[in-house]
């Protein structure tokens, strides 16, 4: 499926909640469900910078796609990093590069986070697109 796709997706299955709990219990049960990184990548450097809670996030290639692995000591962050990562396993470190990522607003997320939860958000795209960069950076250069 390509980004948009999914993003679809996203946005018909957060359509269906009226109320803003509502969705956030659907924020949280996704992090449960969060295929979690290896407790040995929970490493400093794979903490991302920006959040408030503790969010660990690592990238694989396999054959030119990108996938990502996470986990976070809060249970709605987990959720979000989950949602992240369902938009953007798979995908080519080009097609992540170029990803708008309208569901965020489409489904309310940008509007209804904190000041400081939307500021990791932005710091978890930021660290997903820098992973890209620099896959597509190396893919170059070989």
């Amino acid at each position: 499926m390509t980004i948009k796709e999914i993003e679809n997706q996203i946005i018909e299955e957060f359509s269906v909640f009226d109320e803003w709990m509502d969705k956030y219990q659907y924020i949280i049960d996704l992090g449960k469900q969060l295929t979690l990184i290896d407790e040995k990548e929970k490493t400093e450097e794979n903490l991302i910078k920006g959040c408030q809670s503790r969010v660990w996030l690592c990238c694989k290639e396999e054959e030119g796609k990108l996938f990502f692995f996470a986990d976070s000591d809060a249970i709605i962050t987990k959720g979000i990093i989950s949602l992240l990562i369902r938009v953007f396993n798979g995908q080519t470190a080009e097609d992540i590069l170029n990803a708008d990522l309208n569901f965020i607003k489409e489904i309310g997320l940008e509007s209804n986070l904190s000041p400081t939860r939307s500021n990791g958000l932005l710091s978890m795209i930021k660290q997903i697109k820098l992973y890209a960069l620099a896959y597509k950076e190396k893919n170059k250069n070989n």
